[in-house]
């Protein structure tokens, strides 16, 4: 009873409150936004290296993406609980200010703010540049102009942005449906789901492979952490933001899985060892090549080059609102905290794009991505971690939407990040090195602004 009547308080103070945001978000507009992320290049070719990790066996590449939604829907459901329970801006900000230190809080949104967020749009941007085989210093002119155009878009206000995530979102799923269909009901490869690898493939045991495999698999479920940056901006947030994420992760998940089993039944396995082993990545291609001709590829180009623009969209318009979120905590730059006249961090949104600039010009795709992936699991392991140590700070504060499974669902997300952490210290140690020096910096920067701050109060 008591905790009827909590909730019901909890949902009318924040209907009643204050923000200078405006609630414009909807269930499918969150959704959207968190597809619009997730949703990128990734899928038409991660189903290579899924295969290469498992030795050519489909049933272990099949369990792989399966596995992979699931360890996103586990970290998800965290972030959901958070989310509903504290819909503010700057999401992971707030999290880990509340669970553990404003400095951590900080460090972490630093390490976003410097290389994780300006980063993923630097890199969406590149990685476009490549889908239309533009390289060199043309590649990053054109990865500098959609940045810039996207940015100058995204100031016009977040319904604006919001409506393209929507457009975009759709335009993306359509082409990947039709040869998703058209694969199903025409191919007739033969291919079976063995958990056997191919004779002379793989070289480790059942699970190590299949775990290797899972975790190709995560670069292209990234992105389900960045609906709670909005989260001040969604309509009745405590019912839709747990939904959006819920509804986006697990619609993905199963269309990941369609997608790779589709294009399993147009190509032999024979064929696609072959293609994978000669540098051809882009099954998906070849597959509509065979179904529909010539007229396929070109299809499939389509829904890459709009499964990209929507994912630079998406973050473009989500990721200044940590900024905004750093600048009003107090121990940044106070001028990233102001919206402009249509309520958005104009001043964030800037600064990403000088960001957004340098990386473009100063690092390639490959070296982007390597940078990016260590901070962010250690972020994610922080963030889940939140959700026991909240549940016992704040005992009291009402919940509308809690995990399920409780502690031990949490405990296994927290377990299974920290293991995708470890491998990618033991895979590229330079880059797990360097994102450790910006927790450092960020620390640093925190206490400048700390001890500025009381002097000013004295």
């Amino acid at each position: 009873m008591d905790e009827n009547k909590n909730l019901q308080m909890h949902e009318a103070e924040l209907a009643s409150e204050e923000t200078e945001f405006r609630r414009e978000i909807g269930l499918f507009g969150g959704a959207s936004i968190l597809a619009g992320i997730m949703i990128g290049g990734g899928i038409f070719y991660l189903g290579s290296y899924v295969m290469m990790r498992t030795g050519y066996s489909l049933g272990m590449c099949l369990l792989a993406w399966i596995l992979g939604g699931v360890v996103s829907m586990l970290g998800g459901i965290c972030y959901a609980e958070l989310g509903a329970m504290m819909p503010k801006a700057g999401g992971k900000l707030i999290y880990l200010n509340e669970a553990f230190h404003p400095v951590v809080g900080f460090i972490s949104s630093f390490s976003d703010w410097l290389i994780g967020s300006p980063g993923s749009i630097s890199a969406g941007a590149l990685a476009l540049a490549a889908m239309f085989s533009i390289g060199g210093t043309t590649g990053k002119i054109f990865a500098t102009a959609i940045a810039v155009a996207f940015t100058v878009f995204n100031l016009l206000g977040v319904k604006q942005g919001s409506i393209l995530t929507n457009i975009t979102v759709i335009g993306k799923v359509i082409p990947i449906l039709i040869i998703l269909f058209a694969a199903l009901f025409k191919g007739d490869s033969g291919n079976t789901l063995s958990m056997q690898p191919m004779a002379g493939e793989g070289t480790g045991n059942f699970f190590g492979m299949v775990a290797f495999a899972t975790v190709a698999t995560l670069w292209a479920y990234e992105g389900w952490t960045n609906l709670n940056i909005v989260a001040e901006e969604i309509k009745n947030p405590k019912k839709n933001l747990p939904l959006s994420i819920i509804v986006a992760i697990g619609a993905i998940t199963i269309l990941y899985c369609l997608f790779n089993y589709a294009i399993w039944k147009v190509l032999p396995l024979q064929e696609m060892h072959d293609l994978i082993e000669g540098g051809t990545y882009f099954l998906g291609t070849e597959a509509a090549k065979r179904i529909f001709g010539a007229a396929g590829a070109t299809l499939v180009s389509v829904g890459m080059a709009i499964s990209q623009l929507g994912s630079i969209n998406s973050m473009t318009l989500a990721f200044p609102r940590l900024g905004y979120a750093m600048g009003k905590e107090g121990h940044f730059f106070k001028g990233l905290g102001k919206l402009n006249k249509n309520a958005v961090p104009a001043n964030a949104m800037w600064v990403q794009l000088v960001l957004i600039l340098l990386l473009i010009w100063i690092r390639s795709l490959d070296q982007l991505t390597n940078l990016i992936v260590f901070t962010g699991q250690l972020t994610n392991v922080l963030i889940i971690a939140s959700v026991l140590i909240l549940r016992k700070k704040m005992p009291d504060l009402p919940r509308p939407y809690k995990v399920w499974g409780g502690a031990v669902t949490v405990i296994i997300a927290v377990l299974v990040n920290i293991a995708l952490m470890y491998n990618t210290f033991m895979e590229d140690r330079t880059s797990a090195i360097m994102g450790l020096g910006v927790w450092v910096i960020g620390a640093i920067v925190y206490f400048i602004f700390d001890k500025k701050n009381k002097n000013e109060a004295k």
